[in-house]
């Protein structure tokens, strides 16, 4: 063998192991979250109730977040409704009506909404307040599954499903104890940082 080929050969064999890529998991996905300060996005949702062989309800409108804590969901179809939740308050408005909330009196609706807001901001603490979380796939294609810890909580919904592409939701499915369910496509119109 020729000296140059040796050594060659000897520097490969001495080159460390290249070491296993990083698994995308709770951490990672905050992170990439984390990014996003704020948006706005298109929603879809169908409601399935759990006895009933009709077609599922549907409705549609727009989404808005702004890092640390406001989030609003307002309905356009079938009937215009909102939900502005700001810090510990939630404002629900519909047919001309409108209730103001504190989400301590509602601990069910304060989980809910910190697990937008801690999913939103990437605040794993916020979500872990509330549910066990799981996350499987990769940053491309991602599914966050949040356990609720409560058992008042649980005894309502099994688990609320959140996936996403990148720093952007997609999809936020809800699974109630009584076998409804709710599945919200989610169309981002402000993009996510790179």
């Amino acid at each position: 063998m020729r000296p140059e080929r040796r050594r060659l050969l000897a520097a490969l064999l001495l080159l460390p192991a290249a070491a296993p890529a990083a698994a995308f998991d709770l951490d990672a996905l905050m992170a990439l979250l984390a990014r996003r300060s704020g948006g706005e996005a298109r929603f879809t949702e169908e409601r399935f109730v759990a006895g009933l062989d009709g077609p599922p309800l549907r409705s549609r409108g727009t989404l808005s977040f702004t890092a640390p804590d406001r989030f609003a969901r307002y309905t356009t179809e079938p009937r215009a409704e909102s939900m502005e939740v700001q810090g510990d308050i939630a404002v629900l408005r519909r047919g001309g009506r409108t209730r103001q909330v504190a989400l301590d009196a509602l601990p069910e609706l304060g989980a809910l909404a910190d697990a937008m807001r801690g999913t939103l901001t990437g605040d794993a603490r916020t979500l872990q307040r509330h549910f066990q979380p799981g996350v499987s796939g990769s940053a491309d294609k991602w599914t966050l599954a949040l356990r609720p810890l409560d058992a008042g909580l649980a005894a309502q919904v099994r688990v609320l499903e959140i996936a996403g592409s990148g720093a952007d939701v997609r999809s936020v499915e809800i699974r109630l104890a009584n076998g409804d369910r709710s599945l919200m496509l989610v169309d981002p119109l402000t993009p996510a940082p790179r």
